[in-house]
């Protein structure tokens, strides 16, 4: 009996272990990733749902007036769809290009139907007063929360293995 059990295991569910931990390194999830800038390393997550579009929101440096960039994410690439802010000052567009729109609208200024694509977005993490923050699905979540402030950043959209999920922070929960 101890035979039969032992062949079983063996052949069984070893094999069912092996094959399950190959599994946890396959990318599977689609997320919004934040790594280090120069690196691959995996510092914070969003799982991404059905929504597919997001917002910065931070405070200038120079003006301290909040400036809210949306974004559309896509399989491989984001895109800059508009730019809200209140200040023309350093930094700040003072008109549209191509076929985008350019309104005032309650003393902020909208560039609206943007079509800047990215592979990513290079961020550093403000350290004084920026307060960079991500809305999604109407949470707003500060980024200094799980990315220390300072901190040069690459977002982009990918997917995730099981293990991958393990090392990065989940941002959603």
């Amino acid at each position: 009996m101890s035979s039969n059990f032992f062949k079983r295991f063996v052949f069984f569910i070893i094999p069912l272990f092996l094959f399950s931990a190959l599994l946890g390194f396959i990318p599977y999830k689609q997320v919004l990733a934040f790594s280090y800038q120069d690196q691959e390393e995996l510092l914070a997550y969003l799982p991404l749902k059905r929504e597919k579009t997001f917002q910065i929101e931070y405070t200038h440096s120079i003006h301290l007036s909040d400036v809210l960039e949306t974004y559309q994410i896509s399989r491989d690439s984001i895109k800059q769809t508009e730019l809200a802010y209140e200040d023309f000052a350093v930094g700040m567009p003072s008109n549209a290009e191509g076929e985008e729109v350019f309104e005032e609208k309650d003393g902020v200024y909208h560039i609206k139907n943007m079509n800047r694509t990215f592979e990513y977005i290079d961020l550093r993490i403000g350290q004084v007063g920026a307060n960079h923050r991500l809305i999604y699905r109407k949470q707003t979540v500060l980024l200094s929360r799980f990315i220390k402030p300072g901190t040069w950043i690459r977002i982009s959209t990918k997917k995730i293995s099981f293990w991958e999920q393990l090392d990065g922070v989940n941002i959603n929960g």
